[in-house]
């Protein structure tokens, strides 16, 4: 019953944004009874809170699986993921970014998961480049693809970064 709202949660959310949907709109969609969504998750910050976490996890591992399993530059690779993402049909940006667009600094638990998720992937992105500099230019370029691919509609923002990424590396 969880999973139902969480995939409700997240189908909703990521859509229209947390502001413009309601516990009765997560009720109708997931097919739980308002009474135990609110067992489940006894707030809306709360089920923010789980969309984000799970959110969290499967995309980090969605990205890594990719890069596992390609062969190429790891840091190039990462690119080559995102435009594929950008192409998906549901496609509307960082669901952390837009999170924090919309709740700002005034949930503590939003802004501890966006944090964490931006921390997560820094880490990576910095793993993967052997050098805190590089990583850090390779994450800016990540998040500036994804904000500029949702925000123009325009996947090829991934190219054009992979581009920028391949002159920092060589």
């Amino acid at each position: 019953m969880e999973t139902q709202v969480l995939d409700a949660a997240e189908a909703l959310f990521y859509e229209r944004g947390i502001h413009a949907v309601g516990m009765d709109d997560i009720r109708a969609s997931s097919g739980v009874s308002l009474k135990r969504l609110y067992q489940l998750f006894p707030s809306k910050e709360a089920l923010v809170v789980g969309y984000l976490e799970r959110r969290d996890e499967r995309w980090r591992g969605r990205l890594a699986a990719y890069v596992a399993e390609h062969q190429g530059q790891p840091l190039l690779l990462i690119f080559d993921w995102l435009y594929e993402w950008f192409t998906e049909p549901d496609f509307r940006g960082c669901a952390f970014i837009n999170s924090f667009g919309e709740m700002g600094t005034s949930s503590e638990p939003i802004m501890r998961i966006v944090r964490h998720h931006m921390a997560e992937l820094r880490a990576y992105v910095i793993g993967l480049a052997g050098d805190v500099t590089l990583g850090e230019q390779i994450f800016l370029l990540i998040d500036g693809a994804i904000t500029i691919a949702a925000i123009t509609n325009d996947p090829a923002a991934a190219h054009r970064a992979k581009t920028a990424a391949a002159a920092l590396i060589g």
